[in-house]
């Protein structure tokens, strides 16, 4: 019974999301808490809720003083550098907008963690987005996927933990892994180029003259028919208009925006801003650097080395108690999003875990493997770990359900390493679950409706999941 309300308890709230009936945190409250009492359980809700926040608090403490941290260092200009070299690269062409976002994702999702990369993707590339009126679910999907095939770097999380619940070492689970995740990589940048392709079709080939042009329109108050209507002066009397050049036209995007300056939030590329802090460019670069190595190092816990980073550039950067208000009021409303999100998906994850529902379902999902496939529980595990870290949380994953899979492999003579180096195969879906708190962080920032991400990434995901693993069993890794 309560393998079956399982499923059909996530099936709702999937069902519900994609279709708007529901926005996603009313959903993740509201849906749980019906199950529980239908489960006869509602008696405890109370405690599964307190579990749940107990659980993710200090998750929500790390993306409150991230955001705010990284919010920061964008207001002082820190990464628009970053942002000129990747418009330089991306120039006004779709393919290479795309193909950019996920290069970009994936480099800044070394420091292994999705929310810092998500911040820093969508702040880098969302005004560029807006005036080439691109689809906005592009660029979450791509920088999505992306962030999730190099999650599994061993600091990332899913690699620790396995290691962790099989007792087995993180760098010989994931170095055989690196020509499987490899390929997975180049797959997400063969969908960013099919992607891209599609929007230059739906939108035409578009020419900027210069890629200062897009700074430009926001310096320049004469340039604002940029990427709107032909004709426009650039400063100096180029050319600036940005048109199709071969077939197509420049339609609406799919976030409805109608192209006007007023609705461009180009903020962030204004190289006049008041928050700039040139003098302090170097200051801001190696706190930042020395922030990440000391995540990476895991030196001090990921919540207090952004609390830390954010009280201090705080302080270096806005010394007056007023502008250090100002600059936390104009990161309000993200802190408040996404910290609300991640105690709403406290309410999903503690009912599941706390009835039992998902103990049940992983059980149901393991008893009901055929024995012919015992010898083959790598490629098994391959093909659970995709709906299974979607549905589930890493830790509900790896210590709860790659154990009893280890075991079954065990009995049929598969290795616990090979168990282990399958179960990293769903990370490329992992980052779009509804209880990946980063993704609220990027739909977030980027101003998309989850259940439009969930609809469009989920297909992409998956199939970048399959190259994976498809990769390993090439390579003989699975």
């Amino acid at each position: 019974m309560l393998t079956i309300l399982g499923f059909v308890m996530i099936a709702t709230f999937l069902a519900l999301i994609m279709m708007k009936k529901m926005s996603p945190l009313a959903a993740l409250v509201l849906i749980p808490a019906l199950f529980c009492v239908l489960v006869g359980q509602g008696a405890h809700l109370g405690d599964y809720v307190i579990k749940g926040i107990g659980d993710l608090a200090p998750t929500a403490a790390m993306l409150m003083f991230a955001i705010i941290y990284f919010g920061v260092m964008i207001d002082v200009g820190l990464f628009d550098p970053v942002v000129r070299g990747i418009l330089r690269f991306c120039k006004a062409d779709p393919v290479r907008v795309v193909v950019g976002t996920a290069l970009l994702a994936a480099i800044v999702s070394l420091d292994g963690d999705g929310s810092t990369t998500f911040m820093i993707t969508v702040s880098a590339l969302y005004p560029l987005y807006k005036r080439l009126k691109m689809s906005l679910v592009v660029m979450t999907g791509v920088a999505a996927t992306a962030n999730g095939v190099m999650n599994t770097l061993p600091w990332g999380g899913p690699t620790a933990r396995a290691a962790t619940a099989l007792k087995l070492d993180a760098g010989d689970i994931f170095v055989p892994m690196i020509p499987a995740l490899a390929v997975g990589l180049v797959a997400v940048f063969a969908l960013a180029y099919v992607l891209g392709r599609r929007e230059r079709k739906r939108l035409g080939v578009l020419t900027l003259g210069d890629v200062a042009t897009v700074t430009e329109a926001v310096e320049e108050k004469e340039t604002e028919q940029v990427l709107v209507g032909a004709g426009a002066g650039a400063k100096g009397g180029a050319p600036a208009a940005a048109r199709p050049a071969t077939g197509g036209s420049a339609g609406p995007g799919s976030d409805g925006a109608d192209g006007s300056v007023q609705d461009l939030d180009l903020q962030g590329l204004d190289p006049r801003r008041p928050t700039l802090r040139p003098k302090l460019y170097w200051f801001n670069a190696a706190l930042t650097v020395a922030l990440l190595t000391l995540l990476i190092l895991q030196t001090l816990p990921i919540p207090v080395l952004f609390l830390l980073g954010a009280a201090l550039a705080l302080t270096v950067n806005f010394p007056h108690m007023k502008d250090q208000k100002a600059r936390i009021a104009a990161h309000a409303e993200n802190v408040l999003n996404v910290s609300g999100m991640v105690f709403a998906a406290a309410v999903f994850t503690g009912v599941l875990t706390g009835t039992g529902m998902v103990e049940h379902m992983a059980r149901w999902l393991v008893s009901n493997i055929p024995d012919a496939l015992g010898p083959h529980m790598g490629l098994v595990t391959g093909v659970l770990s995709i709906p299974l870290t979607y549905f589930m949380s890493n830790d509900g994953f790896y210590f709860g359900i790659v154990p009893i899979l280890a075991e079954a492999g065990a009995a049929h003579g598969v290795a616990p390493i090979e168990i282990a180096r399958a179960s990293l195969v769903g990370q490329a879906l992992h980052m779009s679950s509804p209880l990946v708190p980063a993704v609220y962080v990027l739909v977030g920032m980027a101003k998309v409706e989850f259940g439009d991400h969930t609809r469009f990434t989920v297909k992409w995901a998956a199939l970048t999941s399959l190259v994976v693993l498809g990769a390993s069993l090439l390579f003989g890794i699975v």
